[in-house]
């Protein structure tokens, strides 16, 4: 009897472990919830059965345009902006996710109400880039790409383009404006 009841503890521990839930706002390098870096545009009513889909089509996509597919909640907040690798293709993966939402985090905890100490605190800066508007920050341990915009910095970065922006020269307190991860 002792012997059955040990084998039916065994059983039920084993089969409890196999089914751990998917934190649906967890981002790592190959996933985002449920939505993988294998997931097709045609299965993304089953990744966000909750959520609304936007299909939005910029124009012709022979000129190169990709169409964005948005996702929104139940209450109308934008949560995620996708991109395809193929314009108008059902059957085509998603290339880049852009995350808004700040429900959504790293297993570092970072999101989009995040700074930029949080960013440096938790992972290491591979790159900054220096665009027209913000500031982009990759970093080495994940695919993402942290954007932080230039009203964040002091008046003197602001402008200047060609100006290399070094990983000490953001202030502490800038806020992530959106991350994005790219598959």
């Amino acid at each position: 009897m002792k012997r059955y009841l040990f084998i039916l503890l065994c059983i039920s521990v084993i089969i409890y472990s196999c089914t751990k839930e998917i934190n649906p706002y967890l981002v790592t390098n190959n996933q985002i919830g449920l939505l993988t870096d294998s997931t097709q545009v045609r299965d993304l009513d089953q990744a966000f059965p909750n959520d609304s889909i936007s299909r939005f089509i910029a124009g012709d996509e022979f000129a190169g345009d990709i169409n964005t597919i948005d996702i929104f909640d139940s209450t109308g907040k934008k949560l995620l902006s996708l991109s395809p690798e193929v314009a108008l293709d059902s059957t085509s993966t998603i290339e880049t996710v852009r995350i808004i939402d700040d429900r959504f985090h790293t297993e570092k905890n970072i999101n989009s109400l995040s700074t930029y100490k949080d960013i440096r605190q938790a992972y290491s800066i591979r790159k900054i880039d220096n665009l027209i508007n913000s500031v982009l920050i990759s970093v080495k341990e994940l695919d993402v790409t942290f954007s932080i915009d230039k009203k964040e910095l002091p008046s003197n970065m602001r402008f200047d383009l060609d100006l290399k922006i070094e990983p000490i020269m953001i202030p502490d307190k800038a806020k992530i404006k959106f991350f994005m991860l790219h598959w």
